[in-house]
Protein backbone atom coordinates (compact mmCIF):
# COMPACT_ATOMS: atom_id res chain seq x y z
CA UNK A 1 0.00 0.00 0.00
CA UNK A 2 1.70 3.56 -0.41
CA UNK A 3 2.62 5.59 2.37
CA UNK A 4 1.82 9.60 2.06
CA UNK A 5 5.35 9.65 1.63
CA UNK A 6 5.25 7.77 -1.58
CA UNK A 7 2.19 9.34 -3.03
CA UNK A 8 3.48 13.10 -2.41
CA UNK A 9 6.68 12.46 -3.81
CA UNK A 10 4.63 11.10 -7.27
CA UNK A 11 2.23 14.19 -7.19
CA UNK A 12 5.84 16.31 -7.08
CA UNK A 13 7.49 14.42 -10.17
CA UNK A 14 3.97 14.63 -12.25
CA UNK A 15 4.25 18.32 -10.97
CA UNK A 16 7.64 18.60 -12.39
CA UNK A 17 7.02 16.85 -15.71
CA UNK A 18 3.73 18.94 -16.01
CA UNK A 19 5.97 22.03 -16.05
CA UNK A 20 9.01 20.97 -17.92
CA UNK A 21 6.15 20.18 -20.66
CA UNK A 22 4.72 23.99 -20.17
CA UNK A 23 8.12 25.19 -20.02
CA UNK A 24 9.43 23.68 -23.39
CA UNK A 25 6.21 24.66 -25.04
CA UNK A 26 6.59 28.19 -23.75
CA UNK A 27 10.07 28.88 -24.88
CA UNK A 28 9.95 26.90 -28.38
CA UNK A 29 6.72 27.19 -29.55
CA UNK A 30 4.02 24.66 -30.38
CA UNK A 31 6.25 21.32 -30.50
CA UNK A 32 4.95 17.52 -31.39
CA UNK A 33 4.57 14.56 -28.66
CA UNK A 34 7.73 12.93 -29.82
CA UNK A 35 9.59 16.69 -30.18
CA UNK A 36 8.86 17.00 -26.04
CA UNK A 37 9.62 13.74 -25.29
CA UNK A 38 13.19 13.74 -26.85
CA UNK A 39 13.82 17.42 -25.51
CA UNK A 40 13.24 16.30 -21.62
CA UNK A 41 14.12 13.08 -21.59
CA UNK A 42 10.59 11.15 -21.29
CA UNK A 43 8.78 8.53 -22.68
CA UNK A 44 6.40 9.12 -25.75
CA UNK A 45 4.01 7.08 -23.40
CA UNK A 46 4.35 9.52 -20.24
CA UNK A 47 4.26 12.79 -22.42
CA UNK A 48 1.02 11.15 -24.25
CA UNK A 49 -0.46 10.57 -20.27
CA UNK A 50 0.59 13.85 -19.14
CA UNK A 51 -0.30 16.12 -22.18
CA UNK A 52 -3.59 14.46 -22.12
CA UNK A 53 -4.72 15.70 -19.33
CA UNK A 54 -2.76 19.64 -19.62
CA UNK A 55 -5.21 19.66 -22.56
CA UNK A 56 -8.24 18.29 -20.54
CA UNK A 57 -7.31 21.26 -18.40
CA UNK A 58 -7.56 23.48 -21.13
CA UNK A 59 -4.31 24.70 -20.38
CA UNK A 60 -2.49 23.16 -23.90
CA UNK A 61 -4.34 22.40 -26.96
CA UNK A 62 -3.73 20.77 -30.09
CA UNK A 63 -3.09 22.56 -33.34
CA UNK A 64 -3.39 20.22 -35.95
CA UNK A 65 -0.97 18.41 -38.01
CA UNK A 66 3.03 19.33 -38.74
CA UNK A 67 5.77 17.79 -40.35
CA UNK A 68 7.55 14.80 -37.90
CA UNK A 69 10.45 12.66 -38.64
CA UNK A 70 11.10 10.58 -41.75
CA UNK A 71 8.05 12.71 -43.31
CA UNK A 72 5.67 11.37 -41.06
CA UNK A 73 2.70 14.02 -39.67
CA UNK A 74 2.40 14.75 -36.03
CA UNK A 75 -0.04 16.71 -34.11
CA UNK A 76 0.91 19.75 -32.89
CA UNK A 77 0.83 20.67 -29.40
CA UNK A 78 0.33 24.60 -27.67
CA UNK A 79 0.46 26.91 -25.18
CA UNK A 80 -1.50 29.43 -26.49
CA UNK A 81 -0.01 32.81 -24.26
CA UNK A 82 -3.10 35.11 -25.72
CA UNK A 83 -5.08 32.85 -23.95
CA UNK A 84 -4.29 33.29 -20.31
CA UNK A 85 -3.54 37.14 -18.60
CA UNK A 86 -1.72 38.27 -15.71
CA UNK A 87 -2.01 41.42 -13.46
CA UNK A 88 1.02 42.77 -12.78
CA UNK A 89 1.33 45.74 -9.76
CA UNK A 90 4.57 48.00 -9.70
CA UNK A 91 5.43 49.39 -6.18
CA UNK A 92 7.82 52.30 -6.50
CA UNK A 93 7.49 54.71 -3.34
CA UNK A 94 5.85 57.15 -5.21
CA UNK A 95 4.65 55.45 -8.15
CA UNK A 96 2.07 51.97 -8.28
CA UNK A 97 1.44 50.98 -12.16
CA UNK A 98 -1.03 48.38 -12.61
CA UNK A 99 -0.75 46.43 -16.07
CA UNK A 100 -2.62 43.75 -17.44
CA UNK A 101 -0.23 40.82 -19.73
CA UNK A 102 -0.67 37.87 -21.90
CA UNK A 103 1.84 34.77 -21.06
CA UNK A 104 4.45 36.28 -23.65
CA UNK A 105 4.68 39.62 -21.44
CA UNK A 106 2.56 41.98 -24.31
CA UNK A 107 1.11 44.94 -22.58
CA UNK A 108 -2.70 44.86 -22.90
CA UNK A 109 -3.15 47.67 -20.80
CA UNK A 110 -0.88 50.16 -18.37
CA UNK A 111 -2.23 52.42 -15.54
CA UNK A 112 -0.39 54.59 -13.26
CA UNK A 113 -2.14 55.34 -10.00
CA UNK A 114 -2.08 58.91 -8.48
CA UNK A 115 1.20 60.03 -7.54
CA UNK A 116 1.94 58.77 -4.04
CA UNK A 117 2.77 60.81 -0.75
CA UNK A 118 2.97 59.27 2.84
CA UNK A 119 -0.04 60.48 3.48
CA UNK A 120 -2.25 59.00 0.28
CA UNK A 121 -0.57 55.44 0.66
CA UNK A 122 -3.63 53.86 2.75
CA UNK A 123 -5.68 55.46 -0.29
CA UNK A 124 -3.50 53.92 -2.83
CA UNK A 125 -3.98 50.62 -1.13
CA UNK A 126 -7.71 51.04 -1.63
CA UNK A 127 -7.29 52.02 -4.91
CA UNK A 128 -5.04 49.00 -5.78
CA UNK A 129 -8.17 46.73 -4.47
CA UNK A 130 -10.89 48.48 -6.88
CA UNK A 131 -8.79 49.22 -9.68
CA UNK A 132 -7.72 45.09 -9.69
CA UNK A 133 -10.97 43.85 -9.01
CA UNK A 134 -12.29 45.98 -11.75
CA UNK A 135 -10.05 44.71 -14.07
CA UNK A 136 -10.77 40.64 -12.81
CA UNK A 137 -14.53 41.58 -13.29
CA UNK A 138 -13.66 42.85 -16.99
CA UNK A 139 -11.34 40.18 -17.51
CA UNK A 140 -12.21 36.56 -16.95
CA UNK A 141 -8.26 35.63 -18.51
CA UNK A 142 -7.02 36.43 -15.94
CA UNK A 143 -5.48 34.21 -13.47
CA UNK A 144 -3.14 35.11 -11.31
CA UNK A 145 -1.32 38.63 -10.03
CA UNK A 146 2.03 39.39 -9.33
CA UNK A 147 2.79 42.59 -7.57
CA UNK A 148 7.00 43.89 -7.56
CA UNK A 149 7.84 45.86 -3.93
CA UNK A 150 10.77 47.48 -3.47
CA UNK A 151 13.46 45.91 -1.07
CA UNK A 152 14.49 44.64 1.21
CA UNK A 153 11.32 42.35 1.20
CA UNK A 154 10.97 39.54 3.82
CA UNK A 155 9.09 36.95 1.50
CA UNK A 156 7.85 34.87 4.34
CA UNK A 157 6.57 38.31 6.78
CA UNK A 158 5.80 39.91 3.93
CA UNK A 159 6.49 43.44 4.60
CA UNK A 160 9.98 45.36 3.59
CA UNK A 161 12.47 46.66 6.10
CA UNK A 162 13.37 49.91 4.64
CA UNK A 163 11.61 51.64 1.54
CA UNK A 164 14.33 54.90 1.24
CA UNK A 165 12.55 58.68 1.20
CA UNK A 166 9.14 57.34 2.05
CA UNK A 167 9.07 54.88 5.51
CA UNK A 168 5.14 54.94 5.42
CA UNK A 169 5.92 51.53 2.93
CA UNK A 170 7.18 49.61 5.67
CA UNK A 171 3.34 49.23 7.67
CA UNK A 172 1.81 47.81 5.00
CA UNK A 173 1.99 43.90 5.02
CA UNK A 174 1.65 42.72 1.53
CA UNK A 175 0.51 39.07 2.54
CA UNK A 176 -2.30 40.44 4.92
CA UNK A 177 -3.46 42.89 2.47
CA UNK A 178 -3.65 41.15 -1.15
CA UNK A 179 -3.18 37.25 -0.25
CA UNK A 180 -6.70 36.02 -0.21
CA UNK A 181 -8.23 39.68 -1.37
CA UNK A 182 -8.95 38.61 -4.92
CA UNK A 183 -10.06 35.57 -6.72
CA UNK A 184 -7.35 34.52 -8.76
CA UNK A 185 -4.09 33.54 -6.58
CA UNK A 186 -1.62 36.45 -5.59
CA UNK A 187 2.48 36.09 -5.68
CA UNK A 188 4.76 39.30 -4.31
CA UNK A 189 8.37 39.72 -4.94
CA UNK A 190 11.21 41.75 -4.54
CA UNK A 191 11.13 44.34 -7.66
CA UNK A 192 14.88 43.95 -8.99
CA UNK A 193 13.96 40.07 -8.99
CA UNK A 194 10.78 40.44 -11.08
CA UNK A 195 12.84 42.39 -13.30
CA UNK A 196 15.13 40.01 -14.02
CA UNK A 197 12.48 37.44 -14.26
CA UNK A 198 11.13 39.80 -16.91
CA UNK A 199 14.41 40.11 -18.85
CA UNK A 200 14.08 36.40 -18.53
CA UNK A 201 10.89 35.77 -19.92
CA UNK A 202 9.98 38.32 -22.47
CA UNK A 203 13.34 39.22 -23.99
CA UNK A 204 16.29 37.85 -26.19
CA UNK A 205 17.56 37.16 -22.62
CA UNK A 206 15.88 33.97 -21.70
CA UNK A 207 18.71 31.85 -23.29
CA UNK A 208 21.07 33.69 -20.47
CA UNK A 209 21.02 31.12 -17.28
CA UNK A 210 23.48 34.10 -15.70
CA UNK A 211 21.97 36.86 -15.66
CA UNK A 212 21.89 40.52 -13.37
CA UNK A 213 18.98 42.86 -13.24
CA UNK A 214 20.31 46.53 -12.56
CA UNK A 215 17.30 48.42 -11.46
CA UNK A 216 18.13 51.99 -11.46
CA UNK A 217 14.41 53.86 -10.36
CA UNK A 218 13.41 55.51 -7.37
CA UNK A 219 15.71 52.82 -5.91
CA UNK A 220 18.40 51.14 -6.84
CA UNK A 221 18.49 47.04 -6.67
CA UNK A 222 19.59 43.95 -7.92
CA UNK A 223 18.32 40.76 -9.54
CA UNK A 224 20.47 37.92 -10.21
CA UNK A 225 19.46 34.67 -12.22
CA UNK A 226 22.35 32.47 -11.17
CA UNK A 227 22.46 29.10 -13.35
CA UNK A 228 19.29 29.37 -14.24
CA UNK A 229 17.81 30.00 -10.12
CA UNK A 230 16.44 33.07 -8.48
CA UNK A 231 19.39 34.40 -6.23
CA UNK A 232 16.65 35.33 -3.02
CA UNK A 233 18.23 34.61 0.50
CA UNK A 234 17.26 32.82 3.84
CA UNK A 235 14.81 35.93 4.07
CA UNK A 236 14.12 36.74 0.24
CA UNK A 237 16.62 40.09 0.83
CA UNK A 238 19.62 38.46 -1.18
CA UNK A 239 21.29 40.93 -3.64
CA UNK A 240 20.40 44.64 -1.90
CA UNK A 241 23.36 45.92 -3.98
CA UNK A 242 21.12 49.71 -3.60
CA UNK A 243 22.35 49.64 0.14
CA UNK A 244 25.84 48.76 -0.58
CA UNK A 245 28.01 51.53 0.81
CA UNK A 246 30.36 53.36 -1.75
CA UNK A 247 31.19 55.97 0.66
CA UNK A 248 31.72 55.30 4.83
CA UNK A 249 31.52 58.96 5.55
CA UNK A 250 29.07 59.63 2.98
CA UNK A 251 25.53 60.32 2.85
CA UNK A 252 23.07 59.14 5.41
CA UNK A 253 20.73 56.60 4.38
CA UNK A 254 16.89 55.75 5.63
CA UNK A 255 18.16 51.91 6.35
CA UNK A 256 20.67 53.10 9.16
CA UNK A 257 23.98 53.12 6.89
CA UNK A 258 25.88 56.02 5.37
CA UNK A 259 26.88 56.23 1.29
CA UNK A 260 24.77 53.74 0.29
CA UNK A 261 24.72 53.39 -3.35
CA UNK A 262 21.50 54.48 -4.20
CA UNK A 263 21.57 58.22 -2.21
CA UNK A 264 23.94 58.87 -5.21
CA UNK A 265 22.43 57.41 -7.89
CA UNK A 266 18.61 56.32 -7.76
CA UNK A 267 16.29 58.48 -9.84
CA UNK A 268 15.36 60.20 -6.69
CA UNK A 269 18.94 61.25 -5.53
CA UNK A 270 18.75 62.67 -9.15
CA UNK A 271 15.85 64.67 -8.48
CA UNK A 272 17.37 66.17 -5.59
CA UNK A 273 20.21 67.39 -7.53
CA UNK A 274 18.55 69.06 -10.25
CA UNK A 275 16.17 70.51 -7.64
CA UNK A 276 19.60 71.98 -5.99
CA UNK A 277 21.25 72.86 -9.45
CA UNK A 278 17.82 74.67 -10.71
CA UNK A 279 18.33 73.85 -13.98
CA UNK A 280 14.72 72.21 -14.74
CA UNK A 281 11.97 75.16 -14.34
CA UNK A 282 9.13 73.37 -11.14
CA UNK A 283 11.51 70.73 -11.00
CA UNK A 284 10.03 70.26 -7.28
CA UNK A 285 6.68 69.85 -8.39
CA UNK A 286 7.57 66.87 -11.54
CA UNK A 287 7.64 63.09 -10.44
CA UNK A 288 11.34 61.49 -10.16
CA UNK A 289 10.38 59.73 -14.05
CA UNK A 290 9.23 63.62 -14.73
CA UNK A 291 12.89 64.98 -13.67
CA UNK A 292 15.31 62.77 -14.54
CA UNK A 293 13.41 62.51 -18.31
CA UNK A 294 13.70 66.40 -18.69
CA UNK A 295 17.50 66.33 -17.57
CA UNK A 296 18.07 63.60 -20.41
CA UNK A 297 17.11 66.61 -22.67
CA UNK A 298 18.64 69.13 -21.47
CA UNK A 299 22.29 66.05 -21.66
CA UNK A 300 21.01 65.91 -25.58
CA UNK A 301 20.85 69.29 -25.78
CA UNK A 302 24.49 69.76 -24.37
CA UNK A 303 23.56 71.62 -21.37
CA UNK A 304 26.76 71.43 -19.18
CA UNK A 305 25.32 71.33 -15.84
CA UNK A 306 22.85 68.84 -16.93
CA UNK A 307 25.57 66.10 -18.25
CA UNK A 308 28.30 66.82 -15.25
CA UNK A 309 24.96 65.64 -12.67
CA UNK A 310 24.16 62.87 -14.91
CA UNK A 311 28.10 61.81 -15.52
CA UNK A 312 28.49 61.78 -11.90
CA UNK A 313 25.09 59.18 -11.51
CA UNK A 314 26.66 57.12 -14.24
CA UNK A 315 30.27 56.74 -12.32
CA UNK A 316 28.37 55.67 -9.01
CA UNK A 317 26.41 53.19 -11.53
CA UNK A 318 29.61 51.63 -12.98
CA UNK A 319 30.88 51.33 -9.21
CA UNK A 320 27.74 49.35 -8.76
CA UNK A 321 28.29 47.40 -12.12
CA UNK A 322 31.95 46.58 -10.49
CA UNK A 323 30.44 45.19 -7.46
CA UNK A 324 27.91 43.14 -9.42
CA UNK A 325 30.58 41.70 -11.38
CA UNK A 326 32.94 40.94 -8.88
CA UNK A 327 30.69 39.31 -6.30
CA UNK A 328 27.98 37.70 -8.97
CA UNK A 329 30.36 37.05 -12.24
CA UNK A 330 27.16 36.88 -14.58
CA UNK A 331 26.96 36.93 -18.58
CA UNK A 332 25.31 39.59 -18.36
CA UNK A 333 24.35 42.22 -16.40
CA UNK A 334 21.10 44.86 -18.03
CA UNK A 335 20.68 48.36 -16.82
CA UNK A 336 17.24 48.75 -16.29
CA UNK A 337 14.23 51.39 -15.12
CA UNK A 338 13.87 55.04 -14.87
CA UNK A 339 17.52 56.17 -15.28
CA UNK A 340 18.36 53.94 -17.77
CA UNK A 341 16.43 56.21 -19.94
CA UNK A 342 19.73 58.25 -19.94
CA UNK A 343 20.62 56.16 -22.89
CA UNK A 344 24.11 55.30 -24.67
CA UNK A 345 25.93 57.88 -22.66
CA UNK A 346 25.68 56.23 -19.54
CA UNK A 347 25.71 52.94 -21.08
CA UNK A 348 28.87 54.21 -22.40
CA UNK A 349 30.32 55.46 -19.44
CA UNK A 350 29.18 52.52 -17.02
CA UNK A 351 31.37 50.34 -19.69
CA UNK A 352 34.26 52.11 -19.25
CA UNK A 353 34.96 52.55 -15.84
CA UNK A 354 34.24 48.43 -15.28
CA UNK A 355 36.53 47.82 -18.45
CA UNK A 356 39.40 49.87 -16.04
CA UNK A 357 38.37 48.54 -12.94
CA UNK A 358 37.25 44.82 -12.98
CA UNK A 359 40.06 42.07 -13.99
CA UNK A 360 39.92 41.84 -18.05
CA UNK A 361 39.52 38.10 -17.86
CA UNK A 362 35.78 39.04 -16.45
CA UNK A 363 35.08 42.27 -18.16
CA UNK A 364 35.91 40.44 -21.32
CA UNK A 365 33.52 37.60 -20.77
CA UNK A 366 30.28 40.12 -19.41
CA UNK A 367 27.96 42.01 -22.10
CA UNK A 368 26.52 44.74 -20.08
CA UNK A 369 23.49 46.84 -21.65
CA UNK A 370 19.89 48.46 -21.03
CA UNK A 371 16.70 47.08 -21.11
CA UNK A 372 15.37 46.99 -24.52
CA UNK A 373 11.54 45.64 -23.09
CA UNK A 374 8.83 47.73 -24.97
CA UNK A 375 7.19 48.17 -21.13
CA UNK A 376 9.10 49.22 -17.61
CA UNK A 377 10.44 46.16 -17.10
CA UNK A 378 9.24 45.78 -13.20
CA UNK A 379 5.78 46.15 -13.83
CA UNK A 380 6.13 43.34 -16.34
CA UNK A 381 8.57 41.56 -14.25
CA UNK A 382 5.36 41.78 -12.26
CA UNK A 383 3.59 40.32 -14.03
CA UNK A 384 6.33 37.68 -14.82
CA UNK A 385 6.45 36.52 -11.24
CA UNK A 386 3.00 35.37 -11.93
CA UNK A 387 3.77 33.93 -14.86
CA UNK A 388 6.78 32.01 -13.24
CA UNK A 389 4.49 30.35 -10.80
CA UNK A 390 2.10 29.55 -13.65
CA UNK A 391 4.51 27.80 -15.71
CA UNK A 392 6.34 25.86 -12.18
CA UNK A 393 3.15 24.98 -10.46
CA UNK A 394 0.38 24.97 -12.92
CA UNK A 395 -1.79 22.16 -10.35
CA UNK A 396 -2.19 25.39 -8.20
CA UNK A 397 -4.10 27.19 -11.44
CA UNK A 398 -6.07 24.10 -12.83
CA UNK A 399 -7.26 20.89 -11.37
CA UNK A 400 -5.37 18.78 -12.92
CA UNK A 401 -5.99 15.11 -11.58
Amino acid sequence: MPTSTTVASQATVSESNRSRILQHLYYHGICSRAQIAKALGLTPAAITKITARLIEAGIIEETGDMEGRLNRRSIGLNLDPTRFHVIGVKFARSLVEIGVFDLSGTALSIEDLPTVSEDTIPQTIADIHTKVGALLDADPAIIAIGMAVPGPYLREAGYTTVVSSMQGWRTINFLDEFDTAFRVPVFVEQDARAGVLAQHLFSDDGHCNNLAYYLLGEGVGLGVIDHGNLINGAQGTATELGHTSVDVNGLPCDCGNVGCLERYCSANAIHERINAAGIIADSPLMTHRQACNALFGLVCDGDRQATAILDEASRYIAYGCVTICNMFNPERIILGDIVSGAGQRLLDIVRDITSRRVSAEVIEATDIRLSQLPADATVAGAAAVAITQFLTTPSRFFDIS
